[in-house]
């Protein structure tokens, strides 16, 4: 029983046939980011990638919303590298078109589905679902299994396990007050228990996943409503034994439509102990937000799209984010917008000149940097409208799109943000010194041109005559994008020639920990004789002793 679509098959190709094809694309970013950001394409779909998950042996775990022998959906791993198995083919009876995937404590992953199964009216609306890691399924739950649906019914994100080892989730719709939705929790042998249903008011259609806060607690979104009908969209708190909170409700007209609505996705707590996310629409320009929402429900807009534009192309920085953030390695918070990007007049993935879809990198004060733009190659075989980023433990950022790539069904790729560094000088030239007297001091400035920190490890002085050059510096252990420290070199020779040695800048310029920059130094050790002057001998008391007279005899 299919009762309604999901959001992606609003923007999706028709369906072809499922051809899986590795192409290994790397593409430099063309939004500005050249050199600085590189995007590899490691596989291409023909059944619309949907999500991915890093396992514990650090291969990506997905869901392929179509494909396999019955159109069903599959289940895949795919290596860092793009060498990709099929794990399991969905046949509807034990579910179809899976949304996401977690992996337990005890090295399982679980999943839903958002139709398919074996349901109370026959029809299959949804399951929840454990794979081991080599592929064995076994179905924990079909929704629709009591009367009514109000068990809830066609989830339409992945669960997360808490802290009790249980796993938490939503059902899109279902409940024990219509169609609404639900909020549930399951056990990992497959019994289910909901915990909240909701109702016109104060919001529904939760179809995003859940996190559990610090506090224990889960924290949430739905689609639509608010506190009437004029809203579209709410944020929740619920405790993990079904209280619910109300903490944002979002209005799609009026002065409140600037924080934004219509949260398509779910949340991240940040280290700071905040709650990120985006809104699909709404903010200054209608186009969606960033926003950031303290635990008690304060919120704030960090950032509206499309506010940067390049005529002829509008909305550079993207526009409708439909993904959730991730907190990076370095604090800041990633994610992706569904359209727009520097690529707005291509028309082979979306038509309409608005973009196939960006990645971004945002800080936690709301500065937003464009990292990627898809569709950059002809017919979109690099990927458009990104659908999940995630950060692997190499530091480098996987994600899938739902079109492009070299079949159109969509992309595995492989996100690369590395620092780049400049040198103002790369050699200093000491003129003729002194022994064992100092010159003044030369300057060299080092600077982040990369959209990254460059981590500085070891700035020092080598070669035959390090000990004739001396080093002061204000250069920090981490250096921010466009930022600069001084190195400042002071040469002393402590003898005569030609004196040489090397200022080595050690960092993780290019990405690569270990990697340098060297700065050559010159400079000639003179020899200076301090003369006295003129050598003068004293006069005697009497005179000079140019005239002198003898006494007479």
């Amino acid at each position: 029983m299919n009762r309604f679509c999901t959001p992606m098959q609003l923007h999706r190709f028709a369906a072809g046939l499922v051809v899986f094809v590795g192409i290994g694309l790397a593409l430099a970013a063309p939004s500005g980011a050249r050199g600085q950001t590189t995007l590899t394409t490691l596989y291409s779909f023909g059944g619309y990638p949907y999500s991915l998950v890093e396992g514990s042996d650090g291969n990506f775990y997905g869901t392929t919303y179509e494909g396999g022998g019955s159109n069903d959906g599959t289940v895949f791993k795919i290596t860092p590298s793009g060498v990709l198995t099929v794990l399991h083919t969905f046949e509807g009876g034990d579910g179809a078109w899976p949304v996401g995937l977690v992996q337990g404590s005890d090295g399982n992953f679980y999943g839903t589905t958002t139709i398919g199964g074996t349901d109370f009216y026959g029809s299959g609306d949804g399951t929840v679902f454990k794979m081991t890691p080599s592929g064995s399924l076994t179905t924990l739950y079909s929704f629709c299994s009591k009367a009514e649906c109000v068990d809830g019914y066609a989830p339409r994100a992945g669960l997360v396990q808490g802290s009790d080892g249980s796993f938490y989730g939503t059902a899109g719709a279902g409940g024990a007050n219509g169609d609404y939705g639900t909020v549930f929790r399951i056990t990992p042998s497959g019994a289910l228990t909901v915990l909240y249903s909701f109702d016109a008011a104060p919001g529904y259609y939760p179809w995003a996943g859940l996190v559990q806060g610090s506090d224990g607690n889960f924290y949430g979104t739905t689609l639509d409503c608010g506190v009437d009908f004029a809203c579209s969209g709410t944020i929740f708190r619920i405790t993990p034994s079904g209280a619910l909170t109300t903490l944002f409700s979002s209005c799609c007209s009026g002065a409140p439509a600037a924080d934004g609505y219509s949260p398509y996705a779910g949340l991240v707590q940040g280290s700071d102990g905040n709650f990120y996310g985006t809104m699909s629409a709404g903010g200054a320009n209608g186009d969606g937000t960033v926003f950031k929402m303290t635990p008690s429900g304060a919120l704030t807009p960090l950032y509206s799209f499309c506010s940067q534009n390049a005529p002829p192309v509008s909305c550079t920085d993207g526009k409708q984010p439909e993904t959730g953030l991730v907190q990076g390695s370095d604090g800041n918070f990633y994610g992706a917008t569904m359209w727009g990007g520097a690529n707005g007049i291509n028309q082979a993935c979306s038509g309409g000149g608005i973009g196939c879809g960006t990645v971004f990198k945002i800080t936690p004060s709301g500065t937003l940097t464009t990292l990627y733009s898809f569709c950059s190659e002809r017919f979109c075989s690099d990927g458009a409208v990104p659908t999940s980023v995630v950060q692997g433990s190499d530091g480098s950022f996987y994600g899938t799109t739902y079109q492009g790539g070299g079949s159109n069904g969509g992309t595995v790729f492989k996100l690369v943000v590395v620092p780049f560094t400049r040198l103002s000088r790369t050699r200093l030239v000491f003129p003729s010194q002194g022994l064992d007297t100092s010159s003044a001091p030369q300057t060299a400035t080092l600077s982040v041109i990369g959209l990254e920190p460059l981590a500085i490890t070891d700035i020092a002085i080598s070669g035959a005559d390090a000990a004739d050059f001396t080093l002061t510096n204000d250069c920090a252990s981490s250096l921010e994008p466009r930022g600069n420290c001084t190195i400042d070199v002071t040469f002393r020779p402590t003898a005569v020639g030609a004196r040489n040695a090397s200022l080595i800048i050690t960092d993780d310029e290019g990405g690569v920990a270990g990697s340098t920059q060297t700065v050559f130094l010159s400079g000639t050790g003179a020899l200076v004789v301090n003369w006295p002057g003129p050598i003068r001998h004293p006069l005697p008391p009497s005179g000079p002793p140019s005239v002198r007279t003898e006494p007479a005899k």
